[in-house]
């Protein structure tokens, strides 16, 4: 029948054959590309989760005080790909909020990046205000071979840290901890579609 068809149409059966075999030569190599590529994703997902698990940067932050509502704080951790966030404030009898988000490798290096930029690492605390009534503030970063921990009272504007004994070093933790806080409300407003409190 193939070869009446052929006939009929004045094509050469080899030709059609010649043409069939390479319609699947060219469908056997796009499978063989697809897979493939899944192949590459598969190993670069268990490569970047892995790197993950043995990496050891590790960040936390805290800003709190005791009043007369009670212990309110902001505090969020990240260690090995997972975030928690933590706000508590008795103003009007609100409740805790606790969330926790996995976050991908990608995100991990964008607040490396952020942490290397502001070059916090080259800073002391010993001429950064003290802890007082307002509360206090605190940041520990742990990256690569380095591994700081800070703590200073709360910085209202940046008219405190004008008036302090060291203006350029609390400049750059004010910096960073507006960008990172920037970064973190706005992962949990994705997520979980609440405004967290400043």
């Amino acid at each position: 029948m193939f070869i009446i068809v052929c006939f009929q149409l004045k094509v050469g059966y080899w030709n059609v054959m010649r043409f069939l075999m390479l319609f699947w030569y060219f469908e056997y190599a796009w499978w063989v590309i697809f897979q493939v590529k899944i192949h590459c994703c598969r190993v670069l997902l268990e490569r970047m989760s892995g790197e993950l698990l043995k990496d050891n940067f590790y960040l936390r932050y805290y800003s709190g005080h005791s009043g007369k509502y009670g212990h309110e704080f902001l505090e969020f951790e990240y260690t090995r790909g997972r975030l928690r966030y933590a706000n508590n404030s008795n103003y009007r009898n609100d409740e805790l909020i606790r969330k926790e988000i996995w976050l991908n490798d990608l995100l991990a290096l964008e607040i490396k990046k952020l942490i290397k930029e502001s070059e916090i690492i080259k800073e002391n605390d010993v001429n950064w205000p003290k802890r007082d009534i307002n509360g206090r503030q605190e940041l520990e970063i742990r990256l690569e071979d380095e591994h700081i921990s800070f703590e200073t009272s709360k910085i209202g504007s940046l008219v405190d840290v004008q008036d302090s004994d060291d203006p350029q070093g609390l400049r750059v933790f004010y910096y960073l901890i507006q960008d990172i806080k920037c970064l973190i409300f706005s992962l949990i407003s994705l997520h979980f579609k609440i405004k967290p409190i400043t």
